[in-house]
């Protein structure tokens, strides 16, 4: 493949692998990929639904919802095209400004992602520690102001990426590990020099890890608080108020831990192996995250069973 230049970046393609050595099972495996993209696209789009039209759920936790809600659609929506055009269709081809588009979003609602769940906790921790004076403390202007902040911090963490790859020369290898586009899959393919790349995809990783480190603190305050209370009854009342939330972040973080721990520490397992934990990573949160908050959210729960009530009867 020839260099990449503002003259040849019209012509440039990458060429997607899917999953090695089951080539000729593509169409088959379309089917549960197909099936989880589905569930997860409904499911997202009906906690956002209920959150909008229903009065009682306008309140800061489902606000904080609604945006984890819209960060898996993204997740979803983001890598749907080229998974399903390889598995369905075998379209094997991305173009270069594609593919860098591709990966700048999957990016962004990753970071996204982490973001909302480390507000959430934060969330958990005021509804525990000051309950009467919740409403006031997240009022429904700062939790918009919040969103807005995020979402301007996360847009200008990873605007950078696509541009650092589109500078990079790319000579002869145009073949990428996965049935979309990651920051750290394209690089490795360019034949110049990559260290900002590198360096500047770390600092993106390590905001996501930042996160983490600020839930686990918030976990500890909350910890902390529910020890000060009275009652064991009233205990368990307010950590089961977290049982979602906890649910979620191991939902979202486990998968990706384990696939950087694979990619660094075990470099020797098949590459299947690193396929199927990085696809694990982004199909399984946004179909999880809905399941998990219909069955553990009361109020959700609810609403849900109402409103598939009538068309039972």
């Amino acid at each position: 493949m020839p260099p990449l230049n503002d003259t040849e970046m019209e012509v440039l393609r990458f060429l997607l692998l899917g999953i090695p050595g089951l080539e000729k099972s593509h169409i088959w495996i379309s089917i549960p990929f197909s099936s989880v993209y589905l569930l997860s696209l409904m499911g997202n789009f009906t906690i956002l639904l209920l959150i909008k039209t229903e009065q009682s759920l306008h309140e800061p936790m489902y606000y904080f919802l609604s945006m984890l809600s819209i960060s898996d659609l993204g997740l979803s929506l983001s890598s749907l095209p080229t998974t399903l055009g390889l598995f369905l269709f075998d379209v094997h081809e991305i173009h270069a400004a594609a593919c860098f588009a591709q990966e700048f979003f999957i990016h962004l609602f990753t970071v996204s992602e982490a973001s909302v769940l480390s507000v959430m906790a934060f969330d958990r921790y005021v509804a525990i520690r000051n309950p009467l004076r919740y409403s006031t403390i997240l009022t429904s202007s700062r939790v918009i102001k919040t969103g807005v902040f995020l979402t301007s911090k996360n847009i200008l963490l990873i605007l950078p990426l696509p541009f650092l790859l589109q500078w990079l020369k790319y000579c002869h290898q145009n073949l990428l590990s996965h049935s979309y586009c990651l920051h750290q899959d394209v690089m490795k393919l360019a034949c110049s020099d990559n260290t900002v790349n590198v360096v500047y995809g770390l600092c993106a990783a390590l905001s996501t890890m930042l996160d983490l480190v600020f839930i686990i603190f918030s976990y500890i305050m909350i910890l902390k608080t529910v020890l000060g209370i009275a009652t064991p009854r009233e205990q368990f009342k307010a950590l089961n108020t977290c049982i979602s939330h906890i649910c979620a972040v191991l939902i979202f973080y486990v998968p990706m831990l384990s696939a950087a721990m694979l990619h660094r520490f075990a470099r020797d397992v098949p590459p299947m192996i690193h396929v199927f934990m990085a696809d694990i990573f982004l199909l399984v949160p946004p179909l999880m995250n809905p399941i998990v908050y219909c069955v553990k959210t009361r109020q959700i729960r609810e609403k849900v069973v109402g409103k598939l009530g009538p068309k039972r009867s």
